[in-house]
């Protein structure tokens, strides 16, 4: 069967042969129709991710969408190494199968669920988000940052700012549940002026996709320079890093503001997952929840495993 191939960490994987897979007990053959091309497979073929292979060669994708003898139409997720999603078939287990509502089609359904799940992840289980807050998307114009701020709607939000890099896809949140916008190519002080006034009373909730300078900015923002009552809490969730790896955080931030700093790691329990899918697949299907695709044949995956999707997923169609 023709696959992507990646057989030397650091390099795009390449269409090649690759041996048929054969299911073992309690898992099944996907015959694959799409596989989103994320941020999560280029960390791991780099060698970057904590989840890299060790032995190589491999399959990339982590997840994809297909049809299973028998069962029907599936979203997939965990391919038995060293098998994975950008190929024309592949192995699983029949638990990492879920059944994929017939108005969602496949390109949607490899494309949504990785970013959706995560964002729903971070807004609901991590920073438990209650109806009526004010959340901040910092990073609000990538793809899983459009589907946090649709999320952040849908989940009750009062009040949803979005943060972003890309202004063209910025003035367009709005028509997914946006009430402000802040661009990030402001210089520091425009941008800790443009976080306060768009604070009001404060940010409940944010999720933080970028790190770095924005996140510096937002802190001191957020921060006091004079002893006054403690205003409401801030849940701020780290996601990513496109930004930077790294922040300067002066003491006075945690001193003077109450903010909580918290990550995402770790796997939630099975049924908080299910149900975080389950939500983002209805999503989908009701049309709630959008997602901007882009189909690559696998035939040119390796010229678009560095190609910049301008807020689009890519999509591996066998």
């Amino acid at each position: 069967m023709r696959a992507a191939v990646l057989r030397e960490l650091g390099k795009p994987p390449r269409v090649e042969e690759f041996p048929e897979p054969t299911p073992g007990e309690g898992e099944v053959l996907v015959h694959v129709t799409a596989a989103a091309l994320k941020p999560v497979d280029r960390q791991m073929a780099s060698g970057k991710h904590y989840a890299s292979p060790r032995e190589l060669p491999i399959v990339c994708g982590v997840d994809g969408a297909g049809r299973v003898d028998g069962v029907g139409r599936v979203f997939f997720g965990g391919p038995r190494r060293p098998y994975g999603s950008m190929a024309e078939r592949t192995v699983v287990r029949k638990a990492q199968c879920f059944p994929v509502p017939d108005t969602v089609d496949d390109d949607t359904a490899a494309a949504i669920i990785n970013p959706g799940v995560s964002a729903w992840l971070s807004l609901k289980h991590a920073a438990k988000l209650t109806p009526g807050e004010t959340v901040l998307i910092l990073g609000a114009t990538g793809v899983t940052g459009k589907l946090a701020v649709q999320i952040a709607r849908l989940l009750g939000a009062g009040r949803v700012v979005a943060a972003g890099r890309n202004k063209s896809v910025l003035a367009s949140l709005h028509e997914m549940g946006a009430d402000a916008a802040i661009p990030l190519d402001s210089d520091r002080q425009e941008l800790i002026e443009g976080f306060r006034r768009e604070a009001g009373r404060g940010f409940d909730v944010v999720i933080d996709y970028l790190w770095g300078s924005p996140t510096e900015a937002l802190l001191a923002a957020i921060s006091r320079s004079e002893f006054a009552a403690a205003g409401p809490e801030t849940r701020l969730v780290e996601v990513g890093e496109s930004a930077g790896p790294t922040i300067t955080l002066p003491a006075a931030v945690l001193r003077s503001a109450a903010v909580t700093i918290r990550g995402t790691a770790g796997i939630p329990p099975p049924d908080v997952l299910a149900a975080a899918l389950q939500a983002v697949m209805s999503g989908a299907a009701s049309g709630k929840l959008r997602i901007e695709t882009e189909r690559v044949p696998l035939a040119d995956i390796e010229t678009a495993w560095e190609r910049d999707a301008g807020g689009r997923r890519p999509v591996v169609i066998p």
